[in-house]
């Protein structure tokens, strides 16, 4: 086996101190002084959750007001159901695009999409009848999104040894967090006084100069080819290899590891529970102020429950990786049916027809606490669902192109599930209809989870077959074989 697939594999199958002995692996000092900062893998996760603070962060915010701010919900849901379609789309190609221009420049093409998609609902409060506009920016921004979202998955799974990866995913969500929550207060104090049912262009606005702001940031991180981990490892950066032999990588991807099959339900059901959340109990009984005020505490929660789980839970050194796994997953089930049972008793007192400004929650209603209590709680939900399952991809392997795939299929699939119901909510499906779909999907991804967790997840990452790709040659990489302009092909 020659010389460089060798150190390939010394770097991927070996990474952290919880491995010493196992095999030989190489050993790289560490930069000092000010290189020492910006090289090291917490600064770069951190400067990779500041670009989605600045973009998706807004997104989030935007969204998390409950038809992106306007009275009438249907142009946000069906530009919503748009932008997950073609996401859904490009997100299986987006990994082939990270691993042939580099993850930089794929976040920096991926970033130009928010400030055009928020742009339209400023359009849309302006000239009210452009809603196909916004429907239009949707589409767009689902092109962009999905090469943002790999980009992110690559980088943030990549950067930390075995046993940071869920610290790292931790801070990341910490951070990406952080841009939902200043932009809902943005939101909310802007329209503190308003108990209309849309927010003023001042929000848009705010909304718009910070995502443009985070077109810029991706040219400033460090190439990962020159970040060294804290254990003296170095990034596997894999060479470019040719349009075909990345398309045939999705599927040699699934072949090498097939369990990431029991884990497309999770991902199908990651985004299906906004559309409830947002626009059918956030944006159907709340005032304007309430949406925000609501809307900035469950990002602020979202930061709180990424790194419990990551950092207490996921990345808990004092257990095996094996018990972190299951009790990652045992806590996620518990919330998902204490939040769907909790959220039941309040859908079943309100349906499309029902509800009405004159009968909206506000900030002072004798109920509000109690309700604000479950947008808490579904926070919690969606933060922990979502660092439980990228470090789940993370404990599968720690190969950056077979990542890149892997996050491909995460994204395309949440994509798919999101753009089927807020399609589904922008015809009109009744609540309870949209409610029940989303328990059942979030719990029936767990259950269908739980053989790869007891079955794939290993107390030390194993790799069944480094997905390395190169463009001309022949090359044997972990027992595969691999021929010129052709993906790893296992050797039965």
């Amino acid at each position: 086996m020659c010389d460089p697939v060798a150190e390939t594999e010394k770097i991927a199958d070996k990474r952290n101190s919880d491995n010493s002995g196992s095999q030989p692996v190489e050993i790289f000092e560490r930069p000092k002084g000010w290189r020492a900062i910006y090289y090291h893998p917490v600064l770069q996760v951190s400067l990779l959750g500041l670009v989605c603070f600045m973009c998706p962060g807004m997104f989030n915010a935007l969204t998390g007001l409950g038809g992106g701010g306007q009275v009438n919900t249907a142009d946000q849901a069906n530009a919503n159901s748009a932008l997950y379609a073609t996401f859904a789309f490009f997100s299986f190609f987006s990994g082939t695009v990270n691993n042939v221009l580099g993850p930089r420049l794929t976040l920096m093409l991926g970033t130009w999409g928010y400030s055009l998609y928020i742009a339209a609902f400023l359009v849309v409060n302006v000239h009210p009848n452009a809603g196909d506009f916004v429907v239009i920016a949707g589409a767009l921004l689902g092109v962009s999104a999905a090469l943002l979202w790999t980009a992110q998955g690559s980088l943030m799974m990549a950067y930390p040894t075995e046993a940071q990866k869920g610290l790292y995913i931790g801070i990341f969500w910490a951070v990406f967090s952080l841009g939902g929550v200043v932009g809902s207060a943005v939101a909310f104090g802007q329209n503190f006084h308003s108990l209309a049912g849309s927010v003023g262009n001042g929000t848009y606005i705010g909304f718009l100069i910070l995502a443009l702001i985070g077109v810029f940031l991706p040219p400033l991180m460090a190439n990962p080819d020159k970040i060294i981990r804290t254990d003296g490892t170095k990034v596997v950066q894999f060479r470019h290899p040719s349009w075909k032999a990345e398309f045939i990588s999705l599927f040699v991807a699934l072949k090498t590891d097939p369990w990431i099959v029991l884990l497309f339900p999770m991902f199908f059901a990651s985004n299906y529970f906004f559309t409830w959340q947002f626009n059918d109990y956030n944006g159907a009984i709340f005032t304007t102020r309430a949406r925000g005020l609501n809307n900035f505490v469950y990002w602020t929660t979202q930061i709180v429950g990424s790194l419990f789980i990551g950092f207490f839970i996921l990345d808990q050194k004092r257990l095996r990786r094996r018990v972190r796994a299951f009790t990652g997953w045992t806590l996620v089930l518990a919330l998902v049916f204490t939040v769907h049972i909790w959220a039941y008793f309040y859908q079943r007192t309100y349906t499309r027809a029902t509800v009405s400004p004159a009968t909206a929650i506000d900030i002072y209603s004798a109920s509000y606490p109690a309700h604000v209590w479950l947008m808490i709680f579904f926070s919690l939900l969606d933060s922990m669902w979502q660092t439980f399952a990228y470090w789940l991809m993370g404990a599968m392997s720690n190969d950056l192109a077979k990542l890149a795939v892997f996050t491909g299929f995460y994204k395309s699939l949440q994509s798919c599930g999101a753009a089927g119901v807020w399609r589904a909510d922008g015809v009109g499906l009744p609540y309870m209809n949209i409610f029940v779909s989303t328990w059942a999907l979030t719990a029936a991804g767990l259950l269908f989870a739980l053989p790869m967790v007891y079955f794939r997840v290993q107390d030390h990452t194993q790799e069944d077959g480094l997905l390395q790709i190169s463009g001309s040659g022949a090359r044997t990489v972990d027992g595969c074989a691999v021929g010129a302009d052709a993906a790893v092909v296992p050797v039965e």
